[in-house]
């Protein structure tokens, strides 16, 4: 697989002085964790599931969730899981390029019993997404993937996510979260990436973020999350990839602030009109939110919407500017400090070597924009296939 492969050869030379490389489901697991992008949740009951999962991977789509959780009503969800087989069966028998796929359980049997089902068509599965995620609930989804894993003969990754009242509420957070390291430790070569269930944390406290609003202005609901990149994030073989929460808007409401996209890019890059797409479409919260994530520690995003896809993955692709400080950082293999090669900012060789290394492998997978390429170019590209 490999990113922005949809678009032509004479648009990738011009977007990108390094194009995204191919990535592997066996890379390494870091790796692959970045590669994840915007993934893509879909409700497991859709009827046309299996053409809807190879429609987006056509768009740009790298990595799918297939829900069997919260996205399925109590009463569908027996009916539910087998149109999944179904068209689970059906991508497999396609012998199409999909995204990487996921699913998204309710309760530990279910990993047995989906892979009991497709039999020899296991192949097409990546993995799983624990939801509810917690010391005491978490063993059982583990093992109930590990040993489905030796069913089907490959290795399944996992992506727990953090969402329960446990983590939410400040006097059990840290001991939960503590917990949650322990046992992501003694399960670790099938833990793919953390998840950050936003709403769920969100429901805890009665609250719902407005569209104006990023989750970074819901006070309680980032604390939580900066507690989770401190606990479960941080660089080194003891930390994970972390994700960005679900960006759940994806129609027009009435404005209470004013936009928050700059007019000058768009017009310097003669973009007015995408300007205003993105502002019809209220999408300029999401950037916003995008950006947030990246400087808070999290990769990628949990998204509900195809429209969603451009816009985190436009974000990804790495800047010029940083790419050069960062081969700066890792050139620089006795320590000190040295101005920027674009002479703006300080390179500290020790204390910028993990970001360094961080955003070498986002580089990597997304690939590095030529000088002269800003964010709206490379949305432009996107949305004007």
């Amino acid at each position: 697989m490999r990113h922005f492969d949809h678009l032509s050869p004479d648009q990738e030379h011009q977007l990108f002085l390094h194009p995204p490389q191919p990535v592997d489901v066996d890379d390494d697991p870091a790796l692959l964790a970045v590669a994840l992008g915007a993934t893509l949740y879909l409700p497991a009951d859709r009827p046309a599931l299996s053409s809807d999962v190879l429609r987006q991977r056509a768009a740009g789509v790298l990595s799918v969730v297939l829900c069997l959780e919260d996205a399925v009503a109590d009463h569908a969800v027996e009916a539910a899981q087998r149109n999944l087989v179904h068209h689970l069966r059906a991508l497999a028998a396609s012998g199409a390029d999909g995204p990487l796929v996921f699913v998204r359980v309710r309760r530990p049997e279910q990993v047995g019993e989906l892979v009991a089902s497709l039999g020899a068509d296991a192949g097409v599965l990546t993995g799983f997404v624990l939801p509810k995620f917690t010391a005491a609930t978490g063993e059982p989804f583990l093992r109930a993937v590990e040993d489905a894993a030796v069913a089907a003969g490959h290795q399944l990754r996992v992506m727990p996510v953090v969402e329960s009242p446990e983590v939410a509420h400040l006097e059990t957070r840290v001991a939960s979260l503590e917990g949650i390291r322990a046992l992501l430790a003694r399960h670790r070569e099938s833990v793919l990436a953390v998840r950050i269930g936003a709403t769920d944390l969100s429901s805890a406290f009665g609250l719902r973020r407005r569209r104006e609003l990023t989750v970074y202005d819901v006070r309680v609901v980032a604390d939580v999350i900066a507690d989770v990149v401190n606990v479960l994030g941080r660089p080194g073989d003891d930390g994970h990839v972390v994700t960005g929460p679900v960006w759940e808007y994806f129609t027009r409401p009435e404005r209470v602030f004013k936009p928050q996209l700059r007019e000058t890019p768009f017009r310097v890059h003669d973009e007015r009109p995408l300007r205003t797409e993105l502002l019809a479409e209220g999408l300029d919260g999401l950037i916003r939110e995008v950006v947030l994530d990246q400087a808070n520690g999290l990769t990628g995003k949990t998204v509900i919407h195809p429209s969603h896809v451009a816009v985190v993955h436009a974000l990804s692709v790495v800047a010029h500017e940083e790419h050069a400080d960062a081969l700066d950082v890792l050139g620089a293999g006795g320590g000190g400090v040295a101005a920027s090669s674009y002479g703006n900012k300080m390179n500290e060789a020790k204390p910028h070597r993990a970001w360094a290394e961080r955003l070498s492998r986002r580089a990597r997978v997304f690939g590095v924009a030529r000088p002269t390429t800003s964010f709206v170019d490379l949305l432009g590209a996107v949305t004007a296939r």
